[in-house]
């Protein structure tokens, strides 16, 4: 059993490699992503399977801290997919180029964790380990949709 809740934690061992163990625990979030984006509503899936991924993250926690014998290990690594899938939370599905830009927007929120981002780490529990990433990922979306929404709005675009 003990392997079986790793395996969830680390996004299927993503989590456990040598170096920079959210950039690849991150990959999990795409890998999703892209199987996700030929759906109709891939927003609703996407928010769904973040929540229901938020929701296992927020019960393993405590489980992932004690097995580490610190607050948030490293290898925890579904707090980074859900953030992801929330700045990928659009109305239709993303291209490759999209993705990877989500991508990049992410992980600088996450690296980085502006206010009040950081303030997210106190909270206790699965909650703490989870919900900077989700603030991350507001982040990112805004990020990433408000120039496609400026430019797609402005009165020069092609459909204005």
């Amino acid at each position: 059993m003990r392997l079986v809740k790793l395996g969830l934690v680390t996004c299927g061992f993503l989590g456990l490699a040598p170096f920079a163990p959210g950039t690849f625990g991150t990959l999990g979030g795409v890998a999703i992503a892209w199987a996700l984006r030929g759906t109709d509503g891939f927003l609703v899936w996407t928010l769904l399977v973040a929540a229901a991924l938020y929701a296992l993250g927020r019960a393993l926690g405590p489980w992932a801290e004690a097995h580490a014998g610190r607050k948030d290990p490293g290898f925890f690594v579904l707090d980074e997919v859900v953030g992801y899938l929330v700045t990928v939370a659009w109305l239709e599905g993303p291209s490759l180029l999209a993705l990877l830009t989500a991508f990049c927007a992410f992980r600088l929120f996450d690296i980085l964790k502006p206010p009040p981002i950081r303030r997210f780490e106190r909270v206790g529990g699965g909650d703490g380990i989870m919900l900077d990433d989700v603030v991350a990922g507001v982040y990112g979306l805004v990020l990433v949709m408000l120039p496609a929404r400026l430019l797609i709005d402005a009165p020069w675009s092609v459909g204005a």
